[in-house]
């Protein structure tokens, strides 16, 4: 029995010998380019959608090993959380932004330019509602929204429930974008359906059958932000004149951030 030990232990110990000089001779493939890699994780998702985005489909699109994309992050949910914050990083905020410091018109600027953004990569959207992305362009952007909402008189919790509103209603619309334009042949069929109701029951329904269908999406998004913009401003307080000023009240914020360091 201790010949058959010693046995044992001389062959893994040969065995063990042979793999280290294995890992010496081949270190592996070479790193790949960060930027190739998340280049390439967008497309993916551009083009199958983000049930598509996994590391061994990527790395097959890279032809590469998944090893090679395990050097780069830590595993899908770091690639989801850079592939996220590199699509938000194409929203222009200074589009359609009003220099007058008009908070409506800014926050209705920054959402249409985030839902735009969203259209452009229909399969990013699913993506935001697996995890909360924390990089740096979805913290740059909810920074404007919150100082923008800030900046315009809303007490800290009005701001965020405010943000929170707004941001929901980007991510739910741009959700349930198709892969295309293409509606195919669902208004049709939801057409004839309405219209073959009972008046008798759907007396309300039967009344717009013929506008509902024909509604786009984008339209649909559009109507909705106005309309939530428009709530918000209910619950707007008006500022003193003094305070009106983006510019002077940004600075009021710092100095009492400062002052209480």
């Amino acid at each position: 029995m201790t010949e058959a030990r010693t046995g044992d232990n001389t062959e893994m110990g040969s065995t063990t010998e042979h793999n280290d000089s294995r890992a010496r001779r081949s270190p592996g493939r070479p790193r790949m380019p960060f930027d190739k890699i998340i280049t390439a994780a967008v497309r993916l998702v551009d083009e199958e959608g983000a049930s598509a985005l996994s590391m061994r489909n990527l790395a097959q699109r890279l032809d590469t090993g998944t090893a090679v994309l395990y050097r780069a992050v830590s595993g899908r949910a770091e690639l989801i959380e850079f592939v996220v914050d590199r699509v938000f990083g194409e929203v222009d905020l200074a589009l359609n932004t009003p220099p007058d410091g008009d908070w409506q018109q800014s926050c209705r600027a920054a959402a249409q330019a985030t839902f735009d953004t969203l259209a452009r990569h229909r399969g990013i959207a699913p993506l935001l509602i697996e995890q909360v992305p924390t990089g740096p362009h979805i913290l740059a952007l909810r920074e404007h929204f919150l100082a923008v909402l800030l900046d315009a008189g809303f007490a800290p919790e009005a701001a965020a429930l405010a943000y929170a509103t707004l941001a929901r209603h980007v991510v739910g619309f741009a959700a349930q974008l198709h892969a295309t334009d293409d509606p195919g042949p669902e208004p049709a069929r939801i057409t004839a359906l309405f219209q073959s109701l009972d008046p008798g029951q759907y007396p309300a329904t039967l009344a717009v059958a013929h506008c509902l269908p024909k509604q786009r999406l984008e339209d649909e998004f559009r109507f909705g932000l106005d309309m939530i913009i428009a709530g918000l401003g209910s619950h707007h307080p008006t500022p003193p004149p003094e305070d009106r000023d983006p510019v002077r009240t940004v600075e009021a914020r710092r100095r009492r951030t400062s002052s209480k360091k």
